[in-house]
């Protein structure tokens, strides 16, 4: 089954690598492919509906995993349709989205699912829970990172692995991430996908894998 190979495949490269590339310019496309070999993927969060194929396929040519925002991706809709022409035509490795219902449709068609919540305040916690006890996405996306602390709390009541990214500027907050728990960091700065993030902590956890 295809999902089953790109989790695997994806869930194998979060093992030694914990950095994930989030570009939101095209002009970063060609600085991730070069420092391919020291992410376990990237996030598009750039891009139309008439060239983000071109972008999928030239990531998973190079063997990168490739995951698409759903919400920032130009003229593509988010309703039944839209959500099978992505997986069959476009077929990325998975998608990021906000919304527990395309989650859901997205999960029945084979792809990765990443589900992306930002911890403003604790209602937002409260409703995370809810939602996925309602519906479980593959992985979990915290935003911002800056409040590492939080990751703790959430792994306290799911065991989804957690992905950590918004408002880093340095290799010590990223680290921070992973030794409160995150699975990886993901970020925009192509200063911080140079990082090595593959040996970080001798205490952390071991990732769990929800394959």
């Amino acid at each position: 089954m295809k999902k089953r190979r790109d989790e695997e495949v994806f869930f194998d490269r979060l093992k030694t690598h914990r950095m994930i590339a989030s570009i939101k310019n095209p002009k970063q496309i060609e600085t991730a492919l070069s420092l391919r070999n020291q992410l376990s993927g990237v996030f598009l969060l750039t891009g139309h509906i008439g060239v983000i194929k071109g972008y999928v396929d030239l990531f998973k040519a190079h063997h990168v995993p490739v995951f698409l925002h759903l919400e920032k991706i130009g003229g593509l809709s988010t309703d039944c349709y839209g959500l099978e022409y992505l997986a069959k035509a476009i077929q990325p490795t998975g998608i990021i989205t906000t919304k527990t219902n395309v989650v859901k449709n997205v999960k029945k068609m084979g792809l990765i699912t990443i589900q992306r919540f930002f911890l403003v305040d604790t209602e937002v916690l409260d409703n995370m829970a809810k939602s996925l006890e309602q519906v479980e996405p593959d992985i979990i996306e915290v935003m911002p990172a800056r409040i590492p602390q939080m990751i703790e709390t959430v792994k306290s009541f799911t065991s989804v692995p957690i992905i950590s990214g918004g408002l880093l500027s340095a290799r010590s907050e990223t680290l921070e991430c992973i030794r409160y728990g995150a699975t990886a960091v993901s970020s925009s700065k192509p200063e911080l996908w140079r990082e090595t993030l593959s040996s970080i902590d001798a205490n952390h956890r071991d990732i769990a894998l929800n394959c």
